[in-house]
C-alpha cells in the first residue's frame, strides 16, 4: 500500500461493514519518560488489534499518533511543530488520521484542537485501552472525538485501574507499570494533573503481566511508577509494601533481573534497602531523585524531605550494599534559586559522588505553583547546569575508574550501532559496557572483565 492508497472513505459505508474497514499502517512518535515509552507500546498493541501494522516511515502511515509529554517545555514544542507538518500531509492525503496521546493531551485537549484542528482525537493518560474503538469511531464517522477523563479516586482504596493488553512480542527488557498518578503534588511538577491521584495495580494483575513477559522472552523488568516505592496503599487487597512487591516479582521463572524507577526519598526504608541487599534478582542500582541540594529550596519545591534525610539514605544504602550504584536527577535554576543555594547543590553532589545524574533547567509548567514565583534568568540557568554537568562528569569518571579490572555481569543487548562487531549491555550497576565477542550473546547473561573507563561506561572484554 503506497502514501497515496489511504483508507477508504468510511462516509460511503454502512456502521456495520465499517467494522471491515481496511486497515493501513500506523507510526507512533513518542516523547517523554519510560512510563511514555510504555504508554506508547500499549497503543501500539490496541492498534494492530483491530488491524493495523507497524511502519517506521512517517511519510507512509495511515494513521500517526504522537505521544506527548508536559515534563517540560521543549517536547511540547516538539509535539506543535510536528503538528504542523502533518497539517501539510493532510492536506494531501486527507483520510490520513492524526491522534495525540499523552500528557499534553492530558491537559491541553483544547488547544491542540484550536491549533491543529486537523487533529482526529485526543486521548489522554488514562484512557489509553479506549484508542481502538476511538480509531473505529474516527473511520466510521469523520469527525473529532476526545478521551481525556481521569478516574477518581474514592477514599483510600482504588478499584479504577486501566486495563492493559499483555499478549506481547518476545523482548529482552520490558516495562511494567505498577503505580499510576501522583499525592506528592511537588510545585514545579504538572504530573498529578496529566496523570491524576495515585493509584497502584493490584499484586496479582502485576505478577500476571511478569509471568506473561517471561513466557515470551523478557529477563529484565523495570517496575514502573511515579514514586515507586509508595506502591500498594490504595489496594482493594490491603496493603502491600514494595519490597514485598520485588520479592513476588523476583519469584517469577524466567525474570533475572528487576529494576525500578523513580523511588521518592522520603519512601526509601530500610526493608527495601535490605530487600535490595538479599534479593538476587533485584539489581544494585539506585536511581533517586535529589533536585535540589539546598533545603530552602526543597521546601520551595515541596519536596518532603531535607539535604541531611536524604544523605542519611544514602549512607544507610552504600553501607549495607557497598557496590551499590546511584544515580539521581537536579534542577538547577528553579525559581528564586540564589548564586549561594545553586553551589549549596554542587557540594552536596561533591559530597555524596552520584554515579552519574540526569540535569536538567528548570521549565516553567503553566498550572504549577512554581511558574507564578520568581524566575532565573535563562542565561543563569544555562550557566549553572553547564557548571553542573561537568562537575557530574568528574565524578562518574572518578566513580568507575577504580572498577577497572573488576568482573561484572552484562545482560547483552546485542550489537552496538557504531560497531557490529561489538556487543553491549549493562551491568548490575547499571553502566553501559562494549566489549567484541565472537558469537551472537544477544539475551545472554555473560562474565566479563572491565578494561577501559569512561564518563559513559566501561569498554570490557568477554571471559
Amino acid at each position: 500500500m503506497s502514501s497515496t492508497d489511504l483508507l477508504i472513505r468510511p462516509n460511503t459505508l454502512s456502521k456495520k461493514k465499517s467494522k471491515t474497514l481496511k486497515k493501513g499502517t500506523y507510526f507512533i512518535q513518542t516523547w517523554g519518560c519510560q512510563m511514555n515509552v510504555e504508554d506508547s507500546e500499549q497503543i501500539a498493541l490496541y492498534l494492530e488489534q483491530i488491524g493495523f501494522k507497524p511502519t517506521d516511515n512517517l511519510s507512509e502511515a495511515h494513521l500517526t499518533i504522537l505521544n506527548t509529554c508536559s515534563v517540560r517545555k521543549k517536547p511540547e514544542d516538539k509535539a506543535f511543530s510536528m503538528l504542523g507538518e502533518l497539517a501539510i500531509r493532510k492536506r494531501r492525503h486527507p483520510d490520513l488520521i492524526i491522534g495525540v496521546c499523552g500528557c499534553m493531551a492530558q491537559i491541553r485537549c483544547n488547544e491542540i484542537r484550536k491549533r491543529a484542528p486537523h487533529v482526529d482525537f485526543v486521548i489522554g493518560t488514562a484512557q489509553i485501552n479506549k484508542i481502538g474503538q476511538t480509531v473505529e469511531n474516527v473511520l466510521e464517522e469523520r469527525s473529532f472525538f476526545s478521551e481525556i477523563n481521569l478516574p477518581e479516586r474514592k477514599g483510600a482504596i482504588v478499584s479504577d485501574i486501566p486495563e492493559r493488553q499483555v499478549e506481547r512480542n518476545a523482548k529482552l527488557k520490558s516495562f511494567v507499570p505498577i503505580q499510576y498518578g501522583c499525592d506528592k503534588f511537588c510545585t514545579y511538577c504538572i504530573v498529578p494533573e496529566t496523570r491524576g491521584r495515585e493509584r497502584s495495580r493490584p499484586t496479582v494483575d502485576i505478577i500476571d503481566e511478569v509471568k506473561k513477559l517471561a513466557e515470551y522472552g523478557t529477563k529484565e523488568i523495570t517496575l514502573l511508577g511515579q514514586t515507586v516505592n509508595s506502591y500498594g496503599k490504595n489496594l482493594v487487597e490491603g496493603r502491600v509494601p514494595f519490597s514485598e512487591l520485588l520479592w513476588k516479582v523476583a519469584e517469577v521463572d524466567g525474570i533475572e533481573r528487576i529494576r525500578y524507577m523513580s523511588p521518592y526519598p522520603r519512601d526509601f526504608k530500610t526493608d527495601l534497602i535490605q530487600t535490595i541487599r538479599d534479593c538476587p534478582k533485584v539489581m544494585e542500582h539506585v536511581h533517586m531523585p535529589i533536585q535540589s541540594g539546598d533545603n530552602d529550596v526543597l521546601k520551595a519545591m515541596k519536596r518532603l524531605y531535607t539535604v541531611e534525610s536524604f544523605k542519611d539514605i544514602i549512607q544507610e544504602l552504600r553501607e549495607t550494599i557497598p557496590n551499590i550504584t546511584i544515580t539521581t536527577d537536579i534542577i538547577v535554576g528553579f525559581p528564586g534559586e540564589t548564586e549561594e543555594q545553586f553551589q549549596n547543590t554542587m557540594n552536596v553532589v561533591r559530597d555524596i559522588e552520584f554515579d552519574g545524574s540526569y540535569m536538567f533547567k528548570y521549565s516553567i509548567r503553566e498550572g504549577t505553583k512554581a511558574a507564578d514565583m520568581e524566575q532565573v534568568e535563562k542565561s543563569v540557568k544555562e550557566d549553572r547546569l553547564a557548571r553542573l554537568i561537568q562537575l557530574q562528569n568528574e565524578i562518574t569518571l572518578k566513580r568507575n575508574l577504580p572498577e577497572v579490572g573488576n568482573i561484572d555481569e552484562v545482560l547483552v543487548e546485542g550489537v552496538s550501532a557504531k560497531n557490529d562487531k561489538t556487543y553491549q549491555g549493562y551491568t548490575r550497576g547499571f553502566k553501559m559496557v562494549h566489549f567484541d565477542a565472537g558469537r551472537d550473546l544477544t539475551g545472554e547473561l555473560v562474565k566479563v572483565k572491565l578494561e577501559n573507563a569512561n564518563v559513559w561506561g566501561f569498554k570490557a572484554y568477554l571471559l
